[in-house]
């Protein structure tokens, strides 16, 4: 049963724990029990983690710097998962007081009243979490606090009395975790502001002396490249923030793909909006991993995990766009991708020389990048030579969108040993995994510079390197 009065808390054997040493105590059992420390976190099993783990052993407040788009608050969050699931403080205080350990004048006043009838209230995890994005009008006096004239007037109180202080959400995170995610965006008055409470666990409002021994686990977040470019984490509260831990992108795709996979939405109450073959979703991830190496697009920037995630939920939403008004079955294909362009322009921070191509031109080119990358691991040492020879005489391939799969693979059955190599990359025996397969394959070839490809005339045979791009509507 739960302690309802102070004498029943002491009765209880509880014990006042600072909030590190709650986490600490709390992710040693976790450990020992070889538990999963942050849920929903992959790719930083070996290199994040441990970094994360070992700082909050040593009970340090730390920092975690990277491009957008690297899971930094979802860590930062996780770390609720680390608290008890209550812990108790004393009724109608503003700062949760530990009823063994006040900080407040408030709360000392309410012991002083009612002394082992002190009334308590039990505080779920859930609420010692407090966030802040720093943008640059964040003031001290949201962070820290102000002095409030007309509480002081109401209960007839000095401004420098404590009682008269309206507390800033640093202090109201008290016996909690305080997150500031882009702290390089606070400007330098507030940064110096934090200094007192990081070193010695204290802080002042308005100038008054007023100490409150507060009890707060820091952590921050910050992208490095925004030192230079917004603002800047000042020297002395860098060297008071105990570890600083760099996040980082999947180094692989297929890593990416489970994250990708994890987060995006693909199903509707349980039923799959469409059939996402696996080299789609792979396709939707290396787009991710050439945009970051593509010299035209903004490194400082980076590309973030949120690219490949909304474009996969574009070429779901496609496909079951389509599949609705032909009445087919929902099958992602090529076609889906380029549907998907506003989830990659959107997500490209482009240099000068991108910025004068445009950004839809840039995301095809590195759409048509990533196929060819995708298709070279898939079905890269297939013999095509028939199938290039047709375009080569020619011919051109444009695959009907409306009409169902029954159009679409009519038009397909022209191409020679297309549709051979489709039935062998396919993942499913019904002609909508067909066509999309088909569709892989020569959106691979159109990669690998064997077949071009326009929107107004579809496939067809490859251009010469010196003529390259230069008929309208070409890619």
């Amino acid at each position: 049963m739960k302690a309802l009065t102070l004498k029943d808390l002491k009765a209880s054997g509880y014990r006042p724990r600072s909030v590190q040493q709650e986490v600490r105590e709390n992710l040693i059992r976790k450990l020992r029990n070889k538990e999963t420390i942050f849920h929903g976190v992959m790719g930083y099993e070996d290199t994040v983690v441990p970094q994360v783990v070992n700082a909050l052993l040593a009970q340090q407040n730390f920092i975690l710097l990277g491009l957008r788009g690297q899971a930094k608050s979802r860590i930062l969050r996780a770390i609720t998962n680390l608290l008890d699931d209550e812990i108790p403080c004393i009724a109608g205080t503003e700062l949760h007081d530990d009823p063994m350990n006040p900080v407040s004048s408030e709360a000392r006043k309410i012991l002083s009243e009612f002394g082992d009838d002190t009334p308590i209230v039990w505080m779920p995890r859930e609420t010692r979490y407090v966030e802040k994005l720093a943008t640059p009008d964040v003031t001290v006096a949201d962070m820290i606090g102000d002095v409030d004239p007309i509480k002081a007037a109401r209960l007839g109180q000095s401004m420098g009395n404590e009682l008269t202080v309206h507390y800033g959400l640093l202090p109201r995170a008290n016996r909690g975790i305080f997150a500031v995610n882009e702290l390089a965006d606070l400007s330098p008055k507030v940064q110096v502001g934090l200094f007192n409470i990081m070193q010695e666990g204290d802080v002042q409002i308005k100038g008054y002396p007023i100490r409150l021994e507060l009890d707060v686990m820091l952590v921050f977040s910050a992208n490095p490249e925004d030192y230079t470019a917004r603002g800047k984490i000042v020297t002395p509260l860098k060297d008071r923030i105990g570890s600083e831990i760099r996040t980082h992108y999947p180094n692989n795709v297929h890593l990416g793909m489970e994250i990708t996979r994890q987060e995006a939405w693909l199903e509707d109450g349980g039923t799959i909006r469409a059939a996402i073959p696996s080299y789609m979703a792979e396709l939707a991830e290396e787009i991710a991993f050439q945009a970051r190496d593509d010299n035209r697009v903004d490194k400082q920037s980076g590309v973030s995990q949120r690219l490949p995630i909304s474009l996969l939920e574009l070429v779901a939403s496609n496909a079951e766009r389509r599949a609705i008004v032909a009445g087919d079955e929902a099958v992602a294909r090529p076609v889906d991708v380029y549907a998907g362009l506003p989830a990659i322009t959107g997500k490209l921070e482009l240099e000068y020389e991108g910025e004068m191509k445009g950004a839809d031109n840039i995301a095809k080119d590195i759409i048509r990048k990533a196929a060819g990358a995708v298709y070279s691991r898939r079905a890269g040492r297939e013999n095509t030579e028939n199938l290039e020879k047709w375009f080569e005489d020619g011919n051109t391939l444009n695959i009907p969108q409306l009409g169902g799969a029954a159009n679409a693979l009519k038009a397909l059955e022209a191409v020679p040993q297309l549709l051979k190599l489709a039935r062998e990359l396919a993942e499913g025996s019904s002609d909508a995994h067909t066509i999309a397969a088909a569709e892989f394959v020569l959106e691979g070839l159109y990669g690998k510079k064997k077949v071009s490809r326009s929107e107004e005339m579809g496939y067809a045979a490859a251009e010469p390197e010196q003529v390259r791009g230069r008929g309208k509507g070409w890619n």
